[in-house]
């Protein structure tokens, strides 16, 4: 049995997020996705953990779902095909911000926490609570030494695990060039060895990370980082075994590659991570180099015959997660390590719709399109990954079916992302959009 899991996401109670990321709602919109384990976000927020405890009850150990009187609220619309659970389940997580000096150098680093219980969350909530103001935002900014945060919520629960959330985005990740370190080793010290997975963030993807070999024992997982109920599950991970709690979760994520797809069927409770979904790199906000004000997007090549300096105002330019992989790797682009766990890119399908129709998401035609495809189809992850063409086709048109079916296959045009401009998709030329019709009925 498969299950989709996006364990990173924020509240309404964090910055520049949606008032509509509530609990019933980011439950409606996970069953949309088709995710069936989903993090909670911001349980160091009073106001959201007593929304948590209000809406949730425990289903699998370590594990929560909407409780029973509130299920099925606000889905306005039938989904075609059932998930894994007729509700999703939640899994307690948060980001810190952790922004303290080391080594003479400001250091911006956010981490994510598991957490198995609401007693455990509460321990933590009153010892990081000493530190720092949580009522301030969903995301805590906390003085803090990152390793110093893995001391403390490790001796409130071993069960839980601390992650480096977005590894490698310029201002606040543990890679960053702007605030983090060169490795784990730096920033964490003799905690390291408790550092299992870390989160490579919209802007990488796996084969840009297994160009660290001090990568190689390291799980690499992503998450959506949503900050609106629509952006959920636009990177995910896949685990696959008979059953699935918080502990194995923990397991599972802590293992890596290291089990294999025979001791899944040979042990009952064996939970393997066995694949990530992930955004196409070039399309994240810090993919190359540049200045977004000046009009300059750079590859690390031309950043670096340029002295990483803008030609247009003579400024640093903001490092791109690329660049910054470059300077740290040790292996050549396209060598795998032998612990590689397979991934897949994809585009949200609100996005491909859009592409096709070169309309902007959110719009009234987009969103029936949308909703059609749901309806007779299934949950978005199985009109993206799995159904067939002539299922698409009914569903939509020969430009839509196609489209999705390239973004399945890599086959998209992309415009690298930079100092904080997210990347441009296309998907069809002109040209390539009328060869489709072929004379056949459209959308159009």
């Amino acid at each position: 049995m498969k299950y989709i899991c996006d364990f990173h996401i924020h509240s309404k109670y964090s910055r520049a997020t949606s008032k509509e990321m509530d609990v019933l709602t980011i439950n409606k919109w996970a069953k949309i996705k088709g995710i069936q384990i989903v993090g909670t976000g911001d349980f160091t927020h009073p106001l959201w953990l007593q929304e948590l405890k209000e809406n949730l009850e425990p289903a699998e150990p370590g594990l929560y779902k909407i409780k029973t009187r509130k299920q099925n609220n606000g889905l306005d619309f039938k989904i075609g095909n059932s998930n894994t659970f007729s509700e999703p389940r939640f899994i307690l997580t948060v980001e810190i911000s952790n922004i303290y000096s080391k080594k003479g150098k400001v250091r911006k680093i956010h981490n994510i926490i598991f957490a198995p219980d609401f007693e455990t969350v509460e321990k933590i909530n009153t010892q990081l609570g000493w530190i720092g103001n949580l009522k301030a935002d969903g995301r805590p900014i906390l003085g803090l030494d990152a390793k110093e945060l893995v001391k403390i919520v490790l001796s409130v629960s071993p069960d839980c695990l601390v992650v480096p959330a977005h590894a490698w985005t310029p201002w606040f990740s543990v890679f960053g060039a702007n605030s983090g370190f060169d490795s784990l080793e730096e920033c964490f010290e003799e905690y390291t060895k408790y550092i299992y997975a870390i989160e490579t963030g919209l802007s990488s993807d796996p084969p840009m990370n297994w160009r660290l070999s001090a990568l190689d024992n390291i799980t690499l997982i992503s998450n959506s980082d949503a900050h609106s109920p629509s952006k959920l599950g636009r990177e995910a991970n896949i685990f696959e075994g008979e059953k699935i709690n918080y502990k194995l979760i923990i397991e599972a994520i802590k293992k890596g590659a290291k089990i294999d797809k025979k001791a899944i069927s040979q042990q009952e409770n064996a939970l393997q991570l066995i694949q990530t979904i992930e955004f196409f790199p070039e399309e994240g906000k810090y993919h190359f180099d540049g200045h977004r004000n000046c009009g300059v997007c750079f590859s690390p090549e031309e950043s670096k015959k340029h002295n990483n300096i803008c030609p247009k105002c003579g400024k640093p330019l903001t490092i791109g997660v690329m660049h910054r992989v470059c300077e740290l790797a040790d292996r050549n682009p396209g060598e795998t390590p032998a612990s590689a766990i397979p991934y897949k890119r994809l585009i949200p399908l609100e996005e491909i719709i859009a592409d096709v129709l070169k309309i902007g998401t959110g719009t009234k035609q987009v969103i029936e399109i949308y909703k059609r495809l749901i309806k007779t189809i299934g949950p978005e992850f199985k009109v993206l990954l799995e159904a067939k063409k002539e299922n698409l086709l009914a569903a939509s048109s020969p430009e839509i079916a196609e489209a999705i079916i390239r973004v399945r296959e890599g086959k998209v045009n992309l415009k690298p992302g930079f100092d904080g401009e997210f990347g441009k998709i296309s998907i069809f030329s002109e040209e390539e959009l009328g060869g489709i019709k072929g004379g056949q009925e459209s959308l159009f």
